[in-house]
């Protein structure tokens, strides 16, 4: 699947939800899980990169600390494989909230909240608003999953035991926190996605 290409390409023989008659309130189950992740997603002001492999990921990810001003930056980063993959970068690895952004991979990307997943596995024991408000997340097309339900029984499966610290992160940018109940006890960050395809 070239998620691009499955985006962009115009289906003229289907019909939009409002034209069906349909409330916009009603999930629509038809849209897959790719189309609707990016739709939720930039709605809510995360700004994603497409990158058709880990090459073009690094190239991104160069023109992030470029556009941020963040070379030779400290970075807040809790995980070894994340620290040696962006190893080249001359940045300052630590476990520092007041770092200049947080690096990090998640679990999966959850189109029915244009959400992304993050466990112990990426955050420690520390809770999102004890990391930076500038996040850089890579992930994969392979982790575009439709609900959370789906990414605890993928992370069971995957390892035997659900970690710690599950949370997701959705309020991205300028999200009003205040204007929404279930946004509670979170803390909106700008995101970059770096979403690479492997598929």
């Amino acid at each position: 699947m070239n998620f691009f290409k499955k985006i962009f390409t115009k289906n003229t023989s289907s019909k939009s939800i409002d034209d069906c008659g349909s409330s916009k309130y009603m999930p629509a189950d038809d849209i897959p899980v790719d189309e609707q992740f990016m739709l939720k997603f930039t709605e809510k002001n995360g700004k994603f990169l497409y990158c058709d492999n880990i090459q073009e990921a690094h190239e991104a990810f160069e023109n992030i600390l470029i556009e941020n001003d963040w070379s030779n930056a400290e970075v807040c980063c809790l995980q070894n494989t994340i620290k040696a993959e962006f190893s080249d970068y001359n940045l300052k690895f630590s476990t520092n909230e007041k770092a200049s952004f947080y690096l990090s991979d998640c679990e999966y990307l959850i189109s029915g909240i244009g959400g992304i997943l993050v466990s112990s596995n990426q955050l420690k024991e520390k809770k999102l608003y004890e990391i930076p408000d500038q996040l850089v997340v890579i992930a994969y097309t392979s982790q575009l999953i439709r609900d959370i339900s789906e990414g605890l029984k993928g992370i069971k499966h995957k390892t035997g035991v659900i970690p710690s610290n599950i949370t997701t992160i959705q309020h991205f940018g300028s999200t009003k926190q205040s204007d929404d109940f279930m946004s509670y006890g979170s803390s909106s960050k700008n995101l970059y996605l770096l979403l690479v395809e492997d598929l």
